[in-house]
């Protein structure tokens, strides 16, 4: 299938261009996916036969940056439960520089930022030892994945349907470990007419996406901000004050 060899594309790329400053390295395992989950992935071995290769010409625009930062100033922090939380802010991009007539599919995976553990300790986040072994590595595949370059193009790519989790429970979710950093990173996959000819174009990532895992908000400044621009936090919020 078009997908499992899009994850395939994906783990090379991320073996090649990110394997030497992030501890998660991609490995595509499944042959069948749903689209809209997240795939298991493997520690990577050799993928030295996968096809990658760069476009310059594909930009890729980070939206609400300037909330993004606001976020980020605060040390953003993301909610992980069991069943699977939803990201806010939510990533949104504007692509351009596609073939029109081609097809690709987009795809997400979360990475290390650094090599900590982290703790919140006198209002502040701070190193707090060193890392926990990383979870297995998931790949997020957009729903809309595959689809011709026209359909990226005409409107913002949003990952909203993302879950994130501290559990690995097979719901597709995106599993990470809380009181680590990450940085969520989008593969664009041009689908050949065969599995083996996808390649990835770009891995592209913004350092204002940074987040830190925890189970439950640390900085209650970061409470205020999500309830204050995340609609469904008002409503909850409403909710809770009748």
């Amino acid at each position: 299938m078009a997908t499992a060899a899009a994850v395939a594309a994906v783990a090379a790329a991320a073996n090649a261009n990110g394997g030497s400053n992030h501890r998660h390295h991609v490995n595509a395992t499944n042959t069948s996916h749903k689209k809209g989950a997240a795939t298991s992935t493997t520690p990577a071995s050799n993928n030295r036969n996968q096809n990658i290769d760069s476009d310059a010409n594909v930009k890729v625009n980070l939206l609400d940056i300037d909330l993004w930062k606001r976020f980020r100033k605060l040390t953003n922090e993301m909610i992980v439960t069991k069943s699977g939380r939803r990201m806010f802010p939510i990533l949104k991009v504007q692509i351009s520089g596609l073939d029109p007539h081609a097809m690709y599919s987009f795809l997400l995976d979360f990475v290390a930022a650094d090599n900590h553990r982290w703790k919140y300790v006198n209002g502040e986040w701070i190193p707090g030892g060193k890392p926990e072994p990383a979870p297995p590595s998931f790949v997020y595949i957009h729903p809309d994945s595959p689809n011709f370059g026209s359909h990226w193009m005409k409107q913002p790519v949003s990952f909203s349907k993302v879950k994130l989790t501290n559990k690995s429970n097979g719901g597709g979710q995106i599993m990470l470990n809380s009181l680590h950093k990450y940085e969520p990173r989008l593969h664009i996959v041009k689908v050949g007419s065969s599995p083996d000819s996808d390649k990835t174009i770009t891995a592209h990532s913004f350092p204002e996406t940074q987040f830190i895992a925890v189970t439950a908000y640390q900085n209650e400044e970061i409470t205020a901000l999500k309830i204050k621009y995340n609609p469904f936090a008002k409503a909850f919020l409403d909710a809770k004050e009748r």
